[in-house]
């Protein structure tokens, strides 16, 4: 089973745990499709990172810097950025009302990852569209 990193399990977790607490019954069929989306994803990414083996930038190009450290050692596709656009792009989808947070959100995770040396912008568009289609596919269980 993929190890599921703290930093983005709690933010993710927190998300699809107060949906309930905020909107009732309402809000719990859409968090279990974004928990399995969100597994979905890991099981995704993991796979890819293990087979394409693309080294991050930091580790290609010594002029870039690394602001913190990374999860693993291969960047393509970005997680953070699939998981960002698959739960705010199902969020916004049942619950529009978050939209000016998660959608900005979403665009500074994406941002963030190629600022911080840890991801080539190919790894976020990849990351990107990964979630959206997974969103898309999810959609259909909301």
């Amino acid at each position: 089973m993929p190890r599921i990193e703290p930093r983005r399990g709690i933010a993710l977790g927190a998300l699809v745990g107060v949906l309930p607490l905020i909107y009732g019954q309402a809000a719990v069929r859409p968090a279990l499709v974004m928990a399995v989306t969100g597994l979905i994803g890991i099981l995704i990414y993991k796979w890819l990172k293990g087979r394409l083996l693309r080294e991050r930038p930091f580790i290609r190009h010594p002029g870039i810097t690394l602001a913190m450290p990374p999860l693993d050692r291969y960047s393509f596709p970005s997680g953070h950025t699939l998981h960002a656009v698959a739960f705010s792009w199902l969020t916004v989808e049942r619950f529009p009302e978050f939209a000016w947070v998660l959608i900005p959100l979403s665009g500074m995770i994406a941002a963030s990852r190629v600022v911080l040396g840890l991801h080539y912008p190919s790894d976020v568009l990849a990351g990107g569209a990964i979630g959206a289609a997974l969103a898309m596919l999810a959609q259909n269980f909301l």
